[in-house]
């Protein structure tokens, strides 16, 4: 019997000391809220990127260009097969290149669009580059026929 009630004692004492660390008082919360929502903000502040100096903007922009006019010399030149005796282009391949052609468009838009906007110009750049990267290597990839 005794053996019961040092057990039940012992497990009373675990629960009751458990409850009594684990509650916190209302100030301890609202301090700790206060200092998760600082951590917030200070991370919000952080995220804050400046805008392009005139300088890299305008280097950015002859590169985008030049990129951009690339594309659509590779545009021109996929076309220009398409009208060769023995080419075999069908209507994938011409999906593929108006796509391509579309995307080189939209390009040029968020470059313009930016110019007029400016705003998170890390961001936008890693995007940009990103996206012409992708479509430079889709155009190189357009005529590869990949079926097994």
């Amino acid at each position: 019997m005794k053996k019961y009630i040092y057990t039940f004692g012992i497990i009373g004492i675990i629960i009751f000391g458990t409850f009594v660390t684990g509650c916190k008082s209302d100030a301890q919360k609202e301090r700790d809220a206060r200092n998760e929502l600082n951590d917030m903000l200070d991370d919000a502040g952080n995220d804050v990127q400046k805008v392009a100096t005139a300088e890299e903007w305008s280097v950015f922009k002859k590169e985008a260009e030049i990129r951009i006019k690339e594309n659509e010399i590779r545009i021109i030149e996929l076309r220009a097969i398409k009208d060769k005796p023995g080419k075999v282009f069908d209507e994938i391949y011409l999906n593929k290149i108006e796509k391509l052609e579309q995307q080189n468009i939209d390009l040029q838009a968020r470059i313009d669009i930016y110019e007029k906007n400016q705003s998170n110009w890390a961001a936008f750049k890693r995007e940009f580059d990103h996206d012409m990267d992708e479509l430079a290597k889709a155009l190189k990839d357009v005529t590869v026929d990949n079926k097994n």
